[in-house]
């Protein structure tokens, strides 16, 4: 088990087997995540979704918090922080991603996402000194991108909502991005990685549910009733447990490696696309997704500290 050193001492570095173990169980419930939004996309509103999916991960983690003596409530020092998380890894990308799911299938939205790595990578070669770039990293960024640009080129031209939805996904990319960047400036003493995990859920269900009073109106939260049972594993199973496990992750190995679940979370979300939505990939979609996980291996299996040049 790692160990999340204080701020100003030397960290701990992760077991191969800690980090491995992590990523497995965060991709397979995240790739699983699209499987249910997928079953709830085009009947219940995206802000809905973001709202109950963000309360349940909420109270999932504030009963697990409280089932360990800790009190669920934010000390003054958090708030900054949990409202933050809430935004880039909660309420917004959670709307992003019901909305480009009523259009797209479950695989190629989520092989956008798994671009988000190189962001992260890219980001953290600017902010942090112990994750500069070389030139593998480097490659592996520009190999990444290139991918990506092959997966939504020609969506982008199709025009319409099918438009709207590939630019959700890229902007998802992006806020989850920012998100990890952010959870691994959050100084040790503010940064306890359950506490930011429940955090993140709270703002971002409260978030959700504001937006949704205010924009589709609460009677669309009714809705979410006759979707019971996805909705419990979406929020509970698909949020609340990969969340806790990803913000320890991020603290103890640092975002770019953490990032790697983003090559493997497209794998999860194309198998179970297929095989239970009966989804097809075409073969432009499953070469661009082999170049950008090509391109995220190539930046998160890259030795820390090596700097470009």
């Amino acid at each position: 088990m790692a160990t999340i050193a204080p701020e100003g001492s030397p960290a701990l570095e992760p077991s191969r087997g800690f980090i491995a173990v992590n990523l497995l169980v965060c991709a397979f419930f995240w790739g699983s995540s699209y499987l249910f939004i997928k079953l709830m996309s085009g009947q219940v509103s995206p802000f809905a979704i973001a709202a109950g999916r963000g309360l349940l991960g909420a109270a999932s983690l504030a009963l697990w918090l409280r089932w360990h003596g800790q009190s669920p409530l934010p000390r003054r020092d958090e708030i900054t922080h949990w409202f933050i998380l809430g935004v880039t890894n909660g309420w917004l990308p959670n709307i992003l991603v019901a909305y480009a799911l009523i259009q797209l299938a479950s695989g190629p939205a989520a092989m956008i996402q798994a671009g988000g790595p190189l962001i992260t990578a890219l980001s953290a070669h600017l902010i942090f000194a112990e994750e500069r770039l070389d030139r593998r990293r480097l490659c592996g960024i520009l190999l990444g991108l290139a991918g990506v640009a092959l997966l939504i080129g020609p969506r982008l031209f199709e025009g319409g909502a099918t438009t709207l939805s590939v630019l959700a996904m890229v902007a998802t990319m992006i806020s989850y991005a920012a998100g990890n960047i952010y959870v691994r400036a959050v100084p040790a003493a503010s940064g306890d990685p359950m506490r930011l995990a429940l955090g993140q859920q709270v703002f971002s269900g409260a978030g959700g549910l504001l937006l949704t009073l205010v924009f589709v109106g609460p009677a669309t939260l009714l809705k979410l009733v006759d979707h019971w049972a996805a909705l419990l594993m979406l929020g509970i199973a698909c949020t609340a447990v990969p969340m806790a496990l990803f913000m320890r992750l991020i603290r103890a190995a640092g975002p770019t490696r953490a990032a790697m679940v983003g090559y493997l979370v497209p794998a999860v979300a194309a198998v179970m696309g297929v095989v239970v939505l009966g989804e097809t990939l075409e073969l432009r979609q499953v070469a661009a997704g082999c170049i950008i996980l090509i391109g995220v291996f190539m930046v998160t299996t890259a030795p820390r500290g090596a700097r470009l040049g």
